[in-house]
């Protein structure tokens, strides 16, 4: 039931955007885009307040529960830039917006555009580790924590991973080829 519903809860965050965008621009009714933008946040809810009731019923903790807590922090980390990054793309092409504007490629503004990424990543990360060590607490010594103590070193994996890219970036910095200048 708890995957079924994770897949569902991501069909639906694709489908209130495509919607949420669709009014905003197509029917041009921001107001009503936004509203649907703003649903996002209860499938979240939703979720967690499924997951908890499913582990509040006795449901032994596992991967599935694990992975809720997974997809909600993901959503909480990454939804918004997701939905900034469809918002200036559609606004671009079927409004005439201005071209979204492309990361940097060189330096030093590439290597704050890397932090600002492994930013989004480390703050998902974070809340599912918050989020799993909730599960764990709120089962307590009921019921076998395992599974969701493998989600939360997978997290932990993700947050080193992520500062070994960004730190990259800054210490070894991708420098701009040389111009030609040629007749």
């Amino acid at each position: 039931m708890i995957v079924g519903l994770i897949i569902a809860c991501e069909v639906a965050f694709w489908v209130l955007l495509a919607a949420g965008l669709g009014f905003r621009y197509g029917l041009r009714m921001p107001r009503t885009g936004l509203a649907l933008l703003l649903c996002e946040p209860l499938l979240e809810l939703v979720l967690f307040t499924v997951t908890a009731i499913d582990l509040r019923n006795g449901a032994e903790p596992d991967w599935r529960h694990g992975l809720a807590a997974v997809y909600i922090g993901f959503t909480v980390g990454l939804g918004h830039s997701t939905v900034k990054w469809a918002d200036a793309r559609i606004a671009h092409r079927f409004t005439g917006g201005p071209p979204p504007v492309k990361p940097p490629k060189y330096g030093r503004p590439r290597a704050l555009h890397e932090w600002k990424v492994a930013g989004r990543w480390i703050l998902a990360s974070a809340v599912a580790l918050v989020l799993l060590q909730a599960a764990v607490w709120y089962v307590g010594d009921a019921g076998s924590t395992g599974s969701l103590r493998d989600w939360q070193s997978r997290m932990v994996w993700l947050i080193g991973i992520n500062l070994v890219i960004a730190a990259s970036y800054t210490l070894f910095p991708k420098k701009e080829p040389a111009r030609r200048t040629g007749v």
